[in-house]
This record gives structure tokens, sequence and C-alpha cells, in this order.
């Protein structure tokens, strides 16, 4: 932030006042939250007056492309994710949808007749398989964060082996460009908890450096950076956020919460130089390339409101989509929406509109998730980020309108509030399981709990990678080893009959629906040895349907994906080795050859294919 004497007075009013979409002021130190309560890149916006809806106006308009011919694919093995017909090896597809599925040896007579023009392709027993539906992600704070340098965990163990691929950034760009990293995770590599202004000057002194951490409510920058932002040991902290700071009152290039980080974000040229309606359109190729085929956003609006919707038409109209996005529309811009008068279900195949969505506390790795009680070594039970009052009229208002109501909670006594919200719905005549109401991340279930979710018809969406990357963590520093055991309960829910699914919530772990699977099957953890609850594990065959057929269902879209089933979207996935055949420990590594939408080949990996 600028000293208050070198800034225009409508600016210092504009920096006096916090954003119409906040999270507590409380949560700006958690470095573990996510996206869904995140308000980073709204500020940023903002102040560096950048307006989704001129981006959605740049992008060229057209129509989708047509399939050139029938496809014929044959001699795979096709788990169709149909529990009618659960196996084939013969695919046929026309105008972008299935016309038939089936074993080669029932194949009507008559089904090609007349088709000079064919495609046909021989897998060679390759599997095929419907393609994956990430339920939980975050689409337009990925997208700004698409083309900056990833130095997270999944590519560098330890923070010196990040800070050389931020030096090897800077050595390839012009001088004084910006060098940028995202999903820096401390938890997760090896080295100091912060990246102080010092540790970022031996990145370059010439170029500003700023690096995302991986939850969005933390940045570190250089001290260029702070320079250009004016940001000295004068500078007054803003609302709900604050700079980290040396002893003599220096900023130490910590930047904590949305207002600090785009104090310093603002000033680069990157954020005007990219059109963000096209940077979706780069997360949807990302996404192909592990084999995603539809996603859904949960927290529209909280970017930049109702502009959103501009930028999401925008993809749908420039025909360039190669993913199906459906998206839920967030509590914390109700206001806005309402005056909007949007409804629930809105859109087509490609766009949709399939939820409201609610944040009822925090994370619980960053220990403002709401608990019975106190987290380990420590006198806090985490925070309510709605109260319950509010959170009871919330889910019944919404449903009365029709809307399928998403409520995220991590903590159990979040999780019992929002049970209670629903019971209380249910008893004045509503139905939660008639609208497919969801739990998202769900995190640490007691047994009444997943009972209670049974009778309500409530359908859990767990981040597993919880279990993979945090689950140490949870053993050892935050529940203990009895609380921490109740986390994600896949297997409970899946004894139960529950519909459960799993998802990335990136960027907070990164969209690889294989990895998840893997996670779910096995109960790894991240540095160790040790499984986190094994009795919680599910058949591989659970996760393929979770990450499927469950998750179009989750997203209401079962009716026309989700499984390989006539007279529904071509839309499938290749894959190298078969999930089911192999050891569970390898699944993350299937190797994805080829991704299809509407019978049109998005991603392809093999010789002579790409992208």
């Amino acid at each position: 932030m600028f000293e208050e004497a070198q800034m225009p007075a409508q600016e210092l009013d504009d920096l006096r006042f916090m954003p119409e979409i906040m999270v507590p002021l409380r949560h700006s130190g958690d470095p573990f939250a996510c996206p869904c309560c995140a308000n980073v890149f709204a500020e940023v916006l903002r102040l560096a007056d950048i307006d989704l809806s001129l981006h959605a106006g740049q992008m060229p308009r057209a129509e989708f492309p047509k399939m050139a011919q029938p496809l014929l694919i044959e001699n795979a093995r096709i788990m169709t994710m149909d529990a009618a017909a659960p196996h084939a090896d013969t695919l046929y597809v026309e105008d972008g949808k299935i016309a038939w599925v089936g074993m080669a040896a029932q194949q009507p007579e008559d089904l090609l007749d007349e088709q000079q023009h064919l495609q046909r392709i021989d897998l060679q027993g390759k599997t095929v398989l419907p393609g994956f539906v990430e339920p939980h992600m975050h689409l337009p704070p990925l997208a700004m964060l698409h083309r900056f340098s990833n130095i997270g965990p999944n590519r560098f163990a330890t923070t010196d082996a990040a800070l050389a691929q931020l030096r090897e950034d800077a050595a390839a760009v012009a001088s004084g460009d910006w060098v940028v990293g995202r999903q820096f995770d401390p938890s997760l590599q090896q080295g100091p908890d912060y990246l102080t202004r010092d540790l970022l000057d031996t990145v370059s002194t010439e170029h500003p450096v700023f690096v995302y951490n991986a939850s969005l409510h933390l940045a570190y920058c250089n001290s260029l950076a702070l320079e250009i932002a004016g940001i000295d040991a004068a500078t007054v902290d803003p609302q709900g956020a604050e700079f980290g700071r040396e002893a003599n009152g220096a900023p130490n290039g910590v930047l904590k919460a949305g207002p600090a980080m785009a104090m310093v974000a603002r000033h680069n040229p990157m954020l005007r130089q990219q059109n963000l309606a096209d940077a979706c359109l780069g997360v949807f190729n990302s996404a192909n390339r592990v084999g995603i085929t539809t996603l859904c956003d949960q927290g529209t609006g909280t970017f930049q409101g109702v502009g959103e919707l501009d930028l999401y038409q925008s993809l749908k109209d420039s025909g360039q989509m190669t993913a199906r996005f459906r998206y839920c529309v967030s509590q914390a811009a109700a206001s806005k929406w309402d005056d909007a008068d949007i409804q629930w279900g809105e859109g087509d195949e490609w766009v949709r509109r399939t939820g409201w969505k609610i944040v009822s506390d925090g994370s619980n790795q960053g220990r403002t998730g709401l608990q019975r009680e106190a987290f380990v070594d420590s006198d806090s039970t985490g925070m309510a980020y709605i109260e319950k009052d509010e959170l009871d009229a919330a889910v019944e208002k919404r449903l009365r309108e029709g809307w399928a109501v998403c409520v995220h909670a991590n903590g159990d006594a979040a999780i019992d509030r929002v049970l209670d919200a629903f019971s209380k719905a249910k008893t004045k005549g509503l139905d939660p399981a008639a609208k497919r109401c969801r739990i998202e991340h769900c995190s640490i279930l007691h047994d009444e709990q997943i009972t209670k979710m049974q009778e309500l018809g409530l359908s859990p969406s767990f981040l597993i990678g919880h279990v993979h990357y945090w689950g140490k963590a949870f053993v050892e520093d935050i529940f203990g080893p009895e609380k921490a055991a109740k986390l994600d309960r896949t297997g409970s829910c899946e004894d139960l009959g529950i519909r459960w699914t799993v998802h990335s919530d990136d960027p907070v772990t990164e969209m690889n629906p294989l990895r998840c699977i893997e996670n779910a099957v096995t109960r790894n953890m991240w540095r160790s040895d040790q499984l986190l609850s094994p009795e919680e594990r599910v058949p591989v065959e659970a996760a393929l349907r979770a990450m499927t057929i469950d998750a179009a269902w989750q997203c209401h879209s079962d009716h026309e994906v989700g499984s390989l089933e006539s007279g529904k979207f071509a839309d499938f996935v290749v894959l190298e080795e078969d999930p089911t055949a192999i050891e569970p420990e390898r699944l993350s590594q299937i190797r994805v050859l080829e991704t299809w939408v509407g019978g049109r080949q998005v991603f392809a990996n093999t010789p002579g294919g790409g992208s």
C-alpha cells in the first residue's frame, strides 16, 4: 500500500473500506484456507481496474466444431459406469453423441450401413472410461494463476529448489519484468515457514518477484516489488489484512490476506496483458490432459460478482471450450445474485448453473474449521463464517427458490450446524435429497453424522488431498490420531450407500482424477509409511464411480455425461492401463492417452498426437 500522503483521496477511501465480499477478519492469518473463502483476486482486480466483462467482450465468437465423420472405437476395454451394462468393447459415435455401445458380437447388423466416411480406431485393448468429472474447483482464480510459474510441492520438494526455478524464470524474461510463482506450500516443502523479501532478493534484485501461497491467503514479494508498491515501515496495514514486519517495523515481504496482497500484485502489468477468458480456455486444456471433460466451479461471484457470468458466456460463445462447465453461485454475493434474478439450472450442455454455495467455516489445517473441541495444544475451536440462524435461513430460502444447496463445512461442529439446517428445512416440507444437496469437503465425520446424512439424503464431496498431503499433520499436530481418523470417511459412506465424490479444490491441490482415485483407494500420506484410517479405503471401482457418474450426478449432469450410454455425449478418456488391474499405489501414474469431448479429440498423448 502506498503511504497515505502519496495517494489520491478517492483511492484512500477505496482502501479504507472492505470490498463487499470478504471473509472474517481473524481469518487473514490462515495460511491453509481454500479459494471457497479467499477474496484475494477480487481486490487485485478492483485495484488494477480489470473488468471481466471487457475481457469477455474481446473473445471471438464462433460455432463449436462438428464431428467430421462418425467414429467407431473397436477392440477396447470399455468401463461404461452404467450399472446395467458395465463392460463393452465397441463404441459408435454420431453427431457428438453415443449411438451405440456394447460388445462387438452383439453389434446391430445395420449399425454401419451407408457409412462411407467412417473413422475407425482400434485401441488394441486400451482402457476407455467416461470422461472424468471434477466436482469442486475454482475456475477464475485458477485462470489468473495459470500462466504463472508452478513452484509447488508436486514439482519441488524443497524451498531451495523452488527458488532455483524462480531464478531460471528471472533469467528468461526481459529486464524489469515481473517474476511470479504460484502453489508454494511451506507445509509440504522443506524449508522456512515463509518466503521473506531477503530470500526472494536472492532470486533477483532487478525483477519484481511475487509468489502466491497455494492457499491464496498468503503471498510473498521481494524488496523491489515492495518499493514499486510504495510499501515501507510507515505504511498502515489495510483493514482485514497485514504486512509481515521485521523488528524495526519494515515490511519483510510476507503479505497476509487479500487486501495486503493486492497492494503489491496490482502493479504487475501481466495482469492486464492476459485475457482471463482466454486463460479459462487454457485451464480447460490442462484439465483435458488429465482426462477431465466436465468441471464445476464452487464459488462463482467471489471473484468479480455478476461479471463472472459474462466471462462464462464468452467461453461458450467462443466455440473453443474443450470441457463442459458447471458452476455454483456464492452466498457471499447473495445480494448481487438476488438483484440479477438468476435461477437454478439455467444454461445448456456447455455452461450451466447447478447450485447455491454457502461457506460455513474455515479450514482444519489452518485451525479455523469449526470444531466440537479445541485443536491440539490450543484453546481455539475454529470459527464460523456464517451465524447459525443465518445459515438456517439461507438453506431454507434457497431450497424454497429451487436451488441445490452446497455447504462448505470442514470441522465437525460446522457439519453439526449444516445437518441441523437441512433437518429444519426438511421439517418445513423441503427436500434436500430431491435437490441433491451437498456438503463440500465434509472433512471430520462422526458415525451419527454419517447416519444423519443418509437420513437426509445429503451427498458429501471430499477434498481427498487432505488425507494424502496433510494427513500426517492432522495426526501429529492438528487433531491427534483419534480425531484425525475421522477425516474423509469415504469407506463408511460407501458402506451406507451414500453417493459421495472426491475433488481437488484446485488451486488448493492440482486437478488430477487418477491421483484423487489413488488417494481414496490407498489412504496413503505424504512422506509417511503409514496409512490414515485404512478401514476407510474404497475399492477402485467405487473411486472410479465417484469421479465419473456420481460426480456427474452431483453436478446435475448425469443425464448427459458420466457414463457411456446411448444418447449421452461422447465424452470419454483413453488410458494406457486398466485401473482395476494394477497396484493401487500406481493409479496416479497411469498415462492418459486421449481425451474426447462430444466425439472430438481434445487431447492426445500418443506419437504424433497433440493437445
